[in-house]
């Protein structure tokens, strides 16, 4: 009898059990059902495969994807360490391996297509490589940020050169028409054939220009204002506590457009983004990790989603070592890739650009010791994270 009932005992015990797990799940389902639908990505280590002839790139100054999804990376020869361009040097040191020309070319599956790009005839080819974008007609554009890499250029995608905005040494000023500032990023918009320059490491603007003949079109500051050099901000400490600074800073590192018009401007040593009109007319301001300490801030570079809303904008936070995935509407942060430092898979070292392609990926350049380009694949959607209690 006491068996029967220890059984009879045990199996409401198992019923009770059964029925607390059943209504957890229900709650927890009902909880994630409740949640906002965000992108969920996966490092994908073994996306691009080795160059040929022994090649080896240094930091990664810029990245761009191209209307073909075809990955571009700019990369800066001149920070190879000698121990890994060993066999270019007089004599060769070892075997392996030789510096690779500062633009190369991949496909959707990672496959090396070609390189180029070097000092030439014609043109002044930039100190530091950094910024790169492929716009809507396959051109390739291209900046530097080094203090006399005053110019952007222009070439096709087998690297003739067509056209060269600005002239080395020759910056006179955030207020200058003609010349740039250490240009950082770069975006052409389609529907108005416009060249919007993120300007830059001594600059304190975005300025606009004609995408075919590189006529200048109009600049702006911070806040839609006419840009000051003469701003002085205060030490970080007080910086990222007091009123939000007045003017850009150096670097003005990032300009994307969307859609809908609107203009997203990497205020990166301020720890925001600024967005704007098209003409230059302010909207708002969004921190993101305002009381990050670390002199290089949070706001390196933007991606965007490809559905036509573009709903979520990422921007890549290269002091935090994250990615921040950013309800565009709300410009609420949802969602984080990452937040730990290092130099393996779900590692970030110094993520500095960044790109998508149309099937949602994420492209990854890090400069510094980083020295390496990367695909995050997109995996579908999944509820975003519960809100910490």
């Amino acid at each position: 009898m006491r068996s029967r009932m220890w059984a009879i005992g045990g199996t409401f015990a198992v019923v009770v059990s059964i029925g607390i797990a059943v209504t957890v799940l229900e709650k927890t389902t009902g909880a994630q059902a409740g949640r906002q639908q965000v992108p969920l990505f996966e490092p994908d280590p073994l996306w691009s495969q080795a160059l040929p002839n022994k090649w080896v790139t240094g930091q990664v100054g810029g990245v761009a994807v191209d209307s073909h999804d075809n990955l571009w990376v700019f990369h800066r020869p001149d920070t190879i360490p000698d121990g890994e361009k060993a066999a270019s040097l007089n004599p060769p040191q070892a075997e392996c391996c030789i510096p690779a020309p500062a633009v190369l070319e991949f496909d959707t599956n990672g496959k090396f297509l070609q390189a180029w790009g070097a000092t030439g005839t014609g043109y002044e080819w930039p100190a530091s490589q950094h910024g790169i974008f492929v716009d809507y007609k396959d051109n390739v554009w291209l900046s530097g940020n080094a203090k006399d890499d005053n110019q952007i250029l222009k070439f096709t995608t087998k690297g003739q050169f067509l056209m060269q905005i600005g002239h080395a040494g020759k910056n006179k000023g955030s207020n200058d028409v003609e010349n740039l500032g250490g240009p950082a990023g770069l975006f052409v918009y389609p529907k108005t054939n416009e060249l919007f320059v993120a300007d830059g490491y001594f600059n304190h603007r975005v300025i606009v220009f004609d995408a075919d003949t590189g006529a200048y079109k109009r600049h702006w500051g911070a806040y839609g204002k006419r840009p000051d050099d003469g701003i002085k901000f205060p030490a970080r400490a007080q910086l990222i506590q007091g009123p939000p600074p007045e003017g850009f800073n150096n670097p003005v590192h990032a300009v994307l457009v969307t859609n809908d018009d609107m203009v997203y401007v990497a205020d990166r040593t301020n720890n925001r983004l600024q967005v704007f009109k098209l003409d230059g007319t302010f909207v708002k301001e969004v921190f993101i990790a305002r009381n990050t300490l670390q002199a290089e801030g949070t706001v390196h570079h933007f991606a965007v989603s490809p559905d036509k809303e573009q709903k979520f904008l990422y921007i890549v936070d290269g002091s935090n070592k994250a990615i921040r995935v950013l309800n565009r509407q709300t410009m609420e942060i949802v969602s984080s890739i990452g937040g730990h430092a290092g130099h393996n898979a779900r590692e970030f070292f110094h993520a500095h650009s960044f790109a998508s392609d149309s099937k949602g990926n994420l492209f990854i350049g890090e400069v510094n010791n980083g020295q390496r380009y990367y695909r995050y694949a997109f995996k579908g959607m999944e509820p975003a994270p519960a809100p910490a209690r």
